[in-house]
């Protein structure tokens, strides 16, 4: 109703001034306007049909020809406009997110199956496992004797970037050896320190006169390790599960140190037994 008061003062007053304009120039002879309509009966309104009112027919003499423009701006009737935004927001943070680990993982994806699927020559699979710390022997034949028994020398192996103090008949995990297979003999060239019950080698960092000799007994994959990734109030979770793979090694001999004879356990036990014996003297 109020909006209805504004239109028709508006239009009266514009009425008067151009009735005051044409009564002082009583050359132009206009027709008279033509009445205006009755208005209609007043109506309940909703309040939210206030901005959608039409607006009310104007003669045409007094507006000559020019129809107002009216602004239209939006109007927010909720008082939830905010936290629709912040759903936006999240959405499209997720969106992004997502697209990031999708390219992520399609990256790494493709670059593991360009990994496997390279042919390696033999230099080329030499100079990456020497790199690593190991060189590829041959497989083992039912004709070697590898494994002997224990002897009191140890070692101090780098294998990639892990060491490992191993001795005669020890078993290491590592991780997954390339262009190696199960029963293939290793020598692990990368040694740090010799030791044993006499004396001690320290390399400056390795030696090169010392190996240790290994087989592989087993590839196997280690237990899952679960990586859960959350970004609180962002509606992100994200959960992987790992399992890295594993290479087993049998450690067979050790060379570059001097080896201390071990007692032998039967004999001395024997010799302990036995009673000194008794000489008769003649006096």
């Amino acid at each position: 109703m109020a909006n209805r008061r504004c239109l028709r003062t508006l239009t009266l007053t514009l009425t008067r001034h151009d009735s005051a304009v044409f009564s002082s120039t009583p050359s132009l002879q206009l027709p008279p306007p033509p009445p205006l309509p009755s208005p209609s009966p007043p109506k309940t309104l909703n309040h939210r049909h206030l901005y959608t009112l039409p607006l009310l027919s104007k003669p045409s003499h007094i507006l000559c020809n020019r129809q107002p423009t009216w602004p239209q701006h939006p109007r927010h009737f909720s008082s939830h406009s905010g936290d629709e935004n912040d759903d936006d927001e999240e959405e499209e943070v997720e969106d992004e997110n997502d697209d990031d680990d999708g390219e992520m993982g399609e990256g790494s994806d493709t670059e593991n199956v360009s990994a496997s699927n390279r042919v390696y020559s033999a230099e080329e699979k030499e100079r990456e496992a020497a790199a690593i710390g190991y060189k590829v022997v041959g497989p083992l034949q039912p004709s070697d004797r590898v494994f002997k028994p224990l002897e009191p020398v140890f070692a101090v192996v780098q294998i990639g970037s892990h060491q490992f103090k191993v001795s005669n008949g020890d078993c290491v995990y590592t991780e997954r050896l390339k262009f190696c297979e199960v029963n293939d003999k290793l020598i692990l060239n990368r040694v740090l320190l010799l030791g044993s019950t006499c004396q001690t080698i320290i390399g400056r960092p390795t030696l090169p006169d010392a190996a240790v000799h290994a087989v592989v007994e087993e590839h196997a994959l280690d237990a899952k390790v679960i990586i859960f990734k959350k970004k609180r109030r962002k509606n992100y979770r994200r959960t992987k599960g790992h399992r890295q793979e594993l290479t087993r090694l049998r450690i067979t001999d050790i060379q570059g140190i001097e080896k201390p004879e071990m007692p032998e356990v039967g004999k001395s036990e024997k010799a302990a037994s036995k009673k000194p014996l008794k000489v008769a003297v003649a006096t």
